[in-house]
């Protein structure tokens, strides 16, 4: 069953997908990892109850210790998903997530404010046939630039179903920086070789797990199987600073740039604009020892690279 759960803030997906990689068994390594510099728990926690609201899956979605915590779950009848109840034009975004443990083959996600022409963020985790583990895969696109798949994999250094673990993102004018644990795993830069599809549209942070076999397993060869129903990924410490869109504002221009900000400023804070070289350090760490695929290396895929390649 591979499926997807989608915690997407401005489209930012938390997706679980099968993950197929041969005979072989991908293990963990949990040494060595970096230290990096906290950013969660900088902000207030958001309450499930409050300032999210579900979209479907009735019973399916649970939220518990006085809205701090939700589950939501996935069975033969029907997946489940929450939505924030703002967007953003910008932001930190964080939640920490433990995902379904045992065969995970076949569960898809995903939402869209822009069915033709939207912008997406999102972290997919992708999840396994029995005795592979699980693999985290980034993507972005902006106005509908869904032609050219901007994904990125890496192996996980630990197991994401026995502890909750942390997922966030940084998107703001500068760049867009993913961390797992507060370590970064991809920076993708607003330069101009990517500017024309670097999100840019109002978002909103959504969870939702539903049954996407056909999609997410090679056409169905290894469809989500019921047996291991109901698959239930629990939520906690949510957290979402930066630019509310307003929706009076047609240009959807609703922040302008502060002077003088402070370090915990996810528009322009000297914390979420540049890389420290702790966090550099961090990033070149989980690319050379856990990343596994690159859009930007795969040849067979692009004839011709995205331009934003050619400039690396």
């Amino acid at each position: 069953m591979a499926y997807y759960l989608y915690v997407i803030v401005l489209y930012v997906n938390i997706l679980i997908l099968s993950f197929n990689n041969g005979n072989n068994i991908i293990t963990i390594n949990a040494q060595n990892v970096p230290s990096s510099s906290r950013l969660t728990n900088l902000f207030p926690h958001l309450s499930f109850d409050k300032d999210f609201t579900q979209i479907f899956g009735g019973s399916n979605v649970q939220i518990y210790g006085n809205g701090s915590n939700a589950k939501i779950s996935l069975d033969k009848k029907t997946g489940s998903g929450l939505a924030a109840k703002n967007r953003y034009n910008h932001g930190f975004f964080s939640a920490a997530i433990k995902l379904p443990a045992g065969f995970t083959s076949g569960v898809l996600s995903n939402w869209d404010f822009f069915p033709h022409n939207h912008d997406e963020i999102d972290f997919e985790l992708l999840g396994h046939q029995k005795s592979r583990n699980w693999v985290l895969q980034t993507n972005m696109y902006g106005n509908g630039s869904v032609k050219t798949g901007r994904e990125e994999k890496f192996r996980l250094w630990f197991d994401p179903t026995t502890q909750f673990h942390e997922y966030s993102i940084i998107w703001n004018s500068y760049h867009i920086v993913f961390l797992v644990d507060n370590i970064p795993v991809r920076e993708v830069l607003n330069t101009p070789a990517i500017s024309s599809s670097y999100p840019s549209k109002p978002m909103t942070l959504y969870t939702t797990i539903w049954d996407g076999s056909p999609w997410a397993t090679n056409g169905g060869k290894y469809p989500v199987n019921y047996k291991y129903a109901p698959f239930t990924a629990s939520l906690g410490e949510m957290e979402m600073a930066g630019c509310i869109h307003d929706p009076n504002d047609l240009s959807g221009k609703s922040c302008s740039k502060t002077s003088n900000p402070s370090s915990l400023d996810p528009l322009e804070g000297q914390n979420f604009v540049k890389l420290s070289s702790q966090q550099i350090k961090g990033l070149q760490w989980a690319r050379s020892k856990h990343m596994i695929y690159s859009y930007c290396r795969d040849k067979l895929r692009y004839k011709v690279m995205p331009p934003e390649c050619k400039t690396r």
